[in-house]
């Protein structure tokens, strides 16, 4: 933890600020194992282009923070005002006309407090330099998301041969939020839609019946050892139409198209390239319009970002995901997802291969 934070400081140094203030439990917990939220409490985890670090906390919180072993700590109780521990650092850390990079996620209400306090001081977006860092794994965090990919890897295993048609979205989601409970995992989400509901990529489990014939898409993850899983598969209920087979071989060959580009160097809108060309080819490229890819972690959606516009290069140990998706408004959708890690070499799956035809399940 401590060489994160020495890292942390020389990207703060390199983008010209003073200090970055942390906010979310995540960007905390990676950089020190604080996971805290205080929720409409003040809490700020400074960090200085020095290396110095203190916490301004409430103090139902204290002795969590000095139990993991942070040193400079400044609580207050309700009923105080918490922005007196603020100014003071700022004195004492000389960043009153400073720069500070804050969390993206750190609340309007809190950001503007902060303005006030230090008018002189300019505040600028450091999701950038924590991103830098999160995005590129360590060996221990990859470990931890191949065992998360496994626990989804083995609940669609069990649950694939138990869908018939009759059944509802939400009796499948439960299915699988039971077997990722099983195998050690915290559900993190689970999408499950059939038929025409399949054509919509974010779609909430109903009371949908599964038809014969449907499309099913399960999109589901869970977290495991503070590590996010996400996984998309695409069956058939029952005997799959041939246009269903079709566009399923589309989407199989637009995922190992993305996946055969995976290597250290290219850049991230290569891979989205290289997917989103065999679609355009199969003459499905309008069915197409989602990004190819999220960067995944200890949060499911994070850098680097799959897309058109992310000509960043890819590095060793940037984990992210790989699902192409065709979806047709009152039909179907197609989508097939798992999570790779950019190796030195090329690229490894976090999760099984996905089948390369269109799987029907007994019924």
């Amino acid at each position: 933890m401590a060489n994160r934070v020495e890292r942390l400081a020389e990207r703060i140094g390199e983008t010209g600020a003073d200090a970055f203030i942390a906010w979310d439990p995540v960007t905390m917990g990676y950089l020190l194992g604080f996971h805290e939220n205080a929720h409409e409490r003040f809490l700020a985890l400074a960090i200085s282009a020095k290396g110095e670090v203190r916490l301004i906390c409430p103090a139902l919180t204290e002795s969590q923070a000095r139990r993991i072993g942070i040193q400079d700590i400044r609580p207050w109780k309700d009923g105080e005002d918490p922005m007196g521990h603020f100014f003071e650092l700022a004195r004492d850390w000389n960043l009153k006309s400073a720069i500070i990079a804050v969390d993206a996620v750190l609340p309007a209400r809190q950001l503007l407090k902060m303005q006030d306090w230090l008018p002189a001081a300019l505040f600028k977006d450091g999701e950038s330099i924590v991103a830098s860092l999160m995005s590129r794994k360590e060996p221990e965090e990859i470990d931890r998301l191949r065992k998360a990919g496994a626990v989804a890897d083995e609940t669609f295993l069990e649950v694939f041969p138990k869908i018939r048609a009759g059944q509802t979205e939400r009796q499948i989601e439960k299915m699988l939020n039971d077997g990722m409970t099983a195998r050690g995992g915290t559900p993190a989400f689970a999408i499950v839609a059939a038929g025409a509901n399949a054509a919509e990529p974010h779609h909430l489990s109903d009371d949908t019946v599964l038809k014969t014939g449907d499309t099913l898409i399960l999109d589901f993850g869970c977290e495991r050892q503070g590590y996010i899983s996400d996984i998309t598969r695409t069956v058939s209920v029952g005997p799959a139409s041939d246009s269903a087979k079709e566009m399923y071989d589309l989407v199989y060959r637009a995922h190992m198209a993305a996946r055969k580009a995976i290597r250290p160097g290219v850049p991230a809108n290569s891979i989205d390239k290289a997917a989103r060309d065999v679609i355009v080819a199969g003459g499905a490229g309008e069915a197409f319009f989602h990004r190819t890819g999220h960067g995944i972690g200890m949060q499911g959606h994070e850098h680097p970002y799959i897309n058109d516009s992310n000509s960043e290069p890819l590095e060793p140990g940037n984990c992210f995901s790989i699902e192409p998706g065709v979806y047709f408004a009152g039909e179907l959708g197609i989508r097939i997802e798992n999570i790779v890690a950019v190796t030195e070499d090329g690229h490894e799956s976090m999760n099984a291969e996905p089948s390369p035809t269109l799987l029907e399940t007994g019924g």
